[in-house]
């Protein structure tokens, strides 16, 4: 069985458990770990994810942040000096990961979400180097109405996450599946 196989497997078996309504926001949040390496196959796959939550009796919706930064950047009064200066663009990242919370907010608290619906969250990868997953997740987990599945290109040691490998990671309560679960 491949890494990505593995992965859905392990989230199938997950997502059929009984849901407990009274955790949390940060123990909403599920951590679907992948090598960075399986970020495409994942991405070819994320159509059987959704299968195996409806047939959860689960809803299903998919966020996709990877073009977030370049929608941002592009609608910014200041992009062109930006372009000019990159290195000028640092303070306003900080903006930019209000405006990437505010996003996501945004489908978590839509009206076709509720207590029973998973929000997918892909391209967390994308923010390498212009901010952190575990800001924006801390940002908006007490907007999760069921679940947030974020799948995440890194890896994980007990509570300890590591996007695309590098940094030191950030300790989460989140739930974290990997492809070598049962």
């Amino acid at each position: 069985m491949n890494i990505v196989d593995g992965l859905l497997n392990s989230y199938a078996n997950f997502v059929r458990i009984a849901w407990d309504r009274s955790v949390a926001g940060p123990q909403r949040v599920w951590m679907v770990v992948y090598p960075p390496d399986q970020e495409r196959r994942l991405r070819m796959r994320v159509g059987d994810f959704e299968v195996a939550t409806l047939d959860a009796k689960h809803s299903w919706r998919l966020v996709d942040i990877t073009d977030s930064f370049g929608h941002w950047l592009g609608a910014h009064d200041y992009r062109d000096s930006y372009f000019e200066e990159p290195a000028d663009i640092t303070p306003a990242l900080e903006e930019f990961a209000e405006s990437l919370a505010d996003e996501v907010r945004g489908y978590l608290t839509a009206d076709n979400v509720d207590d029973n619906t998973v929000v997918a969250l892909i391209g967390v990868g994308a923010l390498f180097g212009l901010g952190r997953a575990s800001r924006l997740i801390e940002a908006i987990n007490n907007d999760i109405r069921g679940r947030l599945v974020v799948f995440f290109p890194g890896e994980v040691e007990g509570t300890n996450y590591r996007l695309l490998g590098a940094r030191d990671g950030w300790n989460y309560l989140a739930v974290p599946i990997t492809a070598t679960e049962g």
